[in-house]
C-alpha cells in the first residue's frame, strides 16, 4: 500500500503527492510533510469593500456595468441573489433578471 502520513486535518489515510505537498482525497486539505505545519491553499473571495463572499451570498452592483450584445446595461443598485464563486477573471456566476446568466466580477458588487 502507500506510505502517506494521514491528513493532519481529517486524519484521512487516501492523499496522493503533488510536487512537494500531499493532497487529501477527501478534505481536499493541501499539506507539506517536511515542514511540519498545515499549508492551507483555500482562496477568499472579497467584494469592493473587502466583505468576505460566500457561495449563495445576495450582492448589490455598485456600478453601471454595461453588457455586451444587450442594448441596456445593469444598474447601480441591482440585487443579484445566489451567487456561485468561481475561479477565473469574472469571480461570480449568477443570474440577473432582464439579461439572465452572467458573470460579475467581485470588485463591482457589495454584500447585501
Amino acid at each position: 500500500m502507500s506510505d502517506t502520513p494521514p491528513c493532519p486535518q481529517c486524519q484521512s489515510e487516501y492523499a496522493y503527492e503533488d510536487g512537494e505537498f500531499l493532497v487529501c482525497t477527501e478534505c481536499d486539505n493541501r499539506w507539506n510533510p517536511g515542514a511540519g505545519q498545515v499549508a492551507q491553499e483555500k482562496r477568499v473571495w472579497k467584494d469592493a469593500f473587502g466583505n468576505e463572499l460566500k457561495d449563495g451570498d445576495t450582492v448589490q452592483v455598485i456600478k453601471d456595468l454595461k453588457v455586451k450584445g444587450a442594448s441596456s446595461s445593469v444598474k447601480v443598485g441591482t440585487k443579484v441573489k445566489n451567487i456561485r464563486l468561481v475561479d477565473g477573471d469574472h469571480d461570480i456566476d449568477c443570474k440577473i433578471d432582464g439579461f439572465g446568466a452572467m458573470k460579475l466580477k467581485s470588485e463591482f458588487v457589495k454584500k447585501a
